[in-house]
């Protein structure tokens, strides 16, 4: 059984310094929903007031349509696992799983039943009597979220839980993750600073900046049409020129800046000044000028990153800019040193204003 989450202008404060600031989001029952941001966004005390830890200072927080406000975590069907994932180093692993159920009066034989159950669901059969010490990063990790599960919570809120594991862990873990959460249908809650762990495993991020929501959508949609240049910058790489819009008609406009005149897909801009964003993936490097937008630079450096390569180029002005290239041995990789052009299509570019901030 899962439940849908409900934020309506909640804001939180600690003295003057407003943490998060009129948030609205409505998460699904059965869900996985991710806040994506830096550290001191906002995003962990948003977790925090839907836990009850922190009363939010304004708005109402609702979960299966139920207001709690004035309820203690205990009176919440929430289950919280933090980034340290505090496991008992002195306890055998089913009663790691177990505790919530003991603390609720639960018979040992049941515990231990529903324990095992658990260690079926996260792929550790058998570890039941092991202790913590025995076990590996992800598996801890696995353990941790049996745990949480144990009490059956309707959400399961996490605390950027892969953070303290390796690249090679935590790309396991997300696939392992999601996999639970499909097979258990709870609705969770993912806080990250990782736009990977985020759009590799959610059906939907809210990016955020300062305490504010910036966006909400699907991981492609975040991507692919990010709504300002917060959300741009911040999932994924992107080349920035700064300029001003000179014509603009049926979604697109000619952008005029240092480099020459682009045209691009123009976003909720207020006023002409804006910055236009592309791709590095979404650009050509070629020895004549290709699509509709172009500029000449020369190669500064060229980084093979295994199943792409990075080429950095530097405009007559000054400025250096990104290009991928697939490496799958089609792809010419031009030399250091040598001239060429930057190309891109006009659609896939997008001229953005800046973060939505407080005013």
């Amino acid at each position: 059984m899962s439940a849908g989450i409900d934020l309506e202008n909640v804001c939180c404060d600690f003295g003057t310094f407003r943490a998060v600031d009129n948030a609205n989001v409505s998460i699904k029952p059965g869900e996985f929903f991710s806040f994506l941001g830096p550290s001191g966004c906002g995003k962990t005390t948003i977790l925090r007031m839907v836990s009850g830890f922190i009363e939010p200072t304004q708005g109402v927080i609702r979960i299966g349509g139920e207001d709690v406000r004035g309820k203690r975590p205990n009176q919440r069907p929430t289950a919280l696992i933090f980034q340290n994932l505090a496991l008992f180093p002195l306890m055998p692993i089913w009663e790691n799983i177990s505790f919530g159920l003991e603390v609720r009066g639960v018979d040992k034989a049941t515990r231990r039943r529903k324990a095992e159950e658990l260690l079926k669901l996260v792929d550790l059969p058998g570890a039941a009597d092991k202790m913590v010490s025995q076990l590996s990063g992800g598996q801890k990790q696995r353990v941790a979220i049996a745990r949480a599960l144990a009490v059956e919570p309707q959400v399961m809120l996490l605390d950027e839980p892969l953070s303290a594991l390796d690249l090679k862990l935590r790309q396991h873990m997300r696939a392992e993750l999601r996999a639970i959460q499909q097979r258990t249908g709870v609705t969770f809650i993912y806080i990250t600073h990782d736009q990977g762990e985020a759009l590799a495993m959610s059906d939907r991020v809210g990016v955020m900046s300062q305490g504010r929501i910036q966006q909400i959508a699907d991981p492609r949609e975040i991507y692919n049409n990010p709504v300002n240049g917060f959300v741009a910058s911040f999932v994924g790489e992107n080349n920035i020129f700064q300029g001003e819009v000179q014509q603009a008609a049926d979604g697109m406009a000619s952008f005029a800046t240092p480099h020459g005149t682009f045209r691009a897909r123009l976003g909720a801009l207020e006023g002409k000044v804006g910055k236009l964003y592309v791709r590095p993936e979404h650009t050509m490097i070629t020895a004549n000028p290709g699509f509709e937008n172009s500029l000449a630079v020369t190669i500064s450096d060229v980084a093979f990153e295994g199943n792409f390569i990075s080429v950095h180029a530097t405009t007559d002005t000054g400025a250096v800019l990104t290009s991928e290239v697939r490496n799958d041995g089609a792809a010419t990789v031009p030399e250091r040193g040598s001239r060429a052009f930057m190309s891109f299509d006009p659609a896939r570019a997008a001229i953005l204003p800046d973060a939505n901030v407080r005013g």
